[in-house]
């Protein structure tokens, strides 16, 4: 790998093994560029959650290093906003309320923060459901509850986990899209861990294919640049043939292959 001007974070060497002695990476390496969308692709337990929590800062690695080209301070956790697989959102709590979380927790009083609260729930549709609480919102709807709260510290890096895996379809395909105007919009980086090929093959200008446990990068493949997507798009013939090789290269990585 060679880190480039334009290389935001790298992964040198990255390997994590917990204290039960599980070893759930071994020496992954993979360069994160500004404006990315890199979707992590590989089979359940190879570490790609893992691989979030290690460039978020909220886990160290065993050995290897995570380096931050040209930054200035050490810890990158404030420049970072992570979406979990469930929305986690605080049940007592309001929409507006579960938005300011990651402010309030910096010291930041709601009176101060409300144009920001109001400027990431329109960002995701949502300026009309401030004073509702989780129970009244539908699936898709906390999730993007949880990508205004990941939004509102203005990341650098948004680092999401399986976002969409419990969605049914149609939802699933009207957060994608909402996904890549939102990238569009505040040109950030997106790391995005997905079992889906077909998500994978939507969503990303680069797919990485990890091995199974210990995870590392056997392959990656180049996805469409072009950041407009649609219903042509999915059902273009460029869709199909990128989901198939996406799809080969992940069954050839869990059979233990390495096509670097």
């Amino acid at each position: 790998m060679t880190e480039t001007a334009s290389t935001l974070v790298s992964l040198h060497g990255v390997s994590k093994t917990f204290a039960n002695g599980v070893t759930a990476l071994e020496g992954l390496g993979l360069d994160i560029r500004i404006g990315d969308f890199i979707s992590l692709l590989g089979p359940s337990g190879c570490g790609k959650s893992t691989v979030l929590r290690l460039i978020a800062g909220l886990a160290d690695p065993t050995s290897g290093s995570i380096v931050w080209p040209g930054a200035s301070h050490a810890d990158h956790r404030g420049e970072i906003g992570f979406v979990f697989q469930e929305p986690t959102l605080m049940p007592w709590a309001n929409v507006a309320d579960n938005v300011w979380l990651p402010l309030r927790l910096r010291g930041i009083p709601k009176r101060d923060a409300r144009d920001r609260i109001a400027e990431c729930l329109s960002l995701v549709g949502l300026q009309d459901f401030a004073k509702a609480y989780p129970r009244e919102l539908s699936g898709g709807m906390k999730m993007r509850v949880s990508i205004a709260r990941a939004l509102i510290v203005d990341p650098k890096l948004l680092l999401m986990d399986e976002p969409f895996a419990a969605l049914d379809e149609i939802t699933r395909f009207k957060l994608n899209d909402d996904l890549l105007a939102l990238q569009n919009t505040l040109r950030c980086t997106i790391v995005f861990v997905t079992h889906s090929v077909y998500e994978s093959a939507y969503l990303s200008n680069r797919i990485a294919i990890l091995s199974p446990r210990p995870g590392r990068i056997v392959t990656e493949i180049a996805g469409e640049p072009q950041r407009t997507r649609g219903d042509e798009f999915r059902t273009s013939l460029l869709y199909a043939e990128l989901c198939r090789d996406v799809s080969h290269a992940l069954m050839t990585a869990m059979h233990g292959e390495d096509l670097r």
